[in-house]
């Protein structure tokens, strides 16, 4: 029990001075990234709040401000977001918008992207958001995966390709597959 309840002490931690130049393009990069999704959002007159998916901020996180994570990988942003709305929208349409739907969407979702390799912890949120979406995120159906979140995040990858390895110290992505 001591070396169980021990685990949960945690380690000491260092942090050094942030890098501001590294913030600075964490900034450019997240910033042209939504707002070319929400550019792109308010020239499509039929999907205009749709395409401004939730789960594209925590995206944004990884893909600017932590590019060299595995998490934030092309493989990992395009196919962990897609699975986890297709899992999501399969869900919703077996079980409705419950609380129970919501759970099995966001737990199988997790499955689907580790047993794939494709693990992004927005994910998560896409497959939620297909289960207690709007109406009309529901009225997508099975195109909720593909457009807006495929379509959204190919942008923001596009993006973060151009942006990323502007810096010198950065380098994106580490690897595609």
């Amino acid at each position: 029990m001591k070396n169980y309840l021990g685990k949960m002490k945690g380690a000491p931690v260092s942090r050094g001075t942030p890098c501001w130049r590294d913030a600075l393009w964490s900034w450019i990069g997240a910033f042209l990234g939504m707002a070319g999704v929400g550019w792109i959002s308010s020239q499509s007159i039929e999907a205009h709040p749709l395409l401004m998916v939730g789960s594209f901020g925590a995206t944004s996180v990884l893909l600017y401000a932590a590019p060299e994570s595995p998490l934030a990988q092309p493989r990992n942003v395009l196919g962990g977001n897609v699975l986890s709305a297709l899992c999501g929208f399969a869900t919703w349409s077996l079980l409705g918008d419950t609380w129970i739907a919501a759970a099995v969407a966001v737990s199988t979702s997790i499955l689907i992207m580790q047993l794939t390799h494709t693990l992004h912890p927005p994910g998560g949120a896409t497959a939620l958001i297909a289960v207690i979406g709007s109406g009309e995120l529901h009225e997508l159906g099975w195109a909720y995966a593909f457009f807006p979140v495929g379509a959204g995040c190919l942008l923001m990858l596009v993006v973060a390709v151009l942006i990323n390895n502007l810096a010198r110290h950065r380098r994106y992505p580490q690897h595609w597959l």
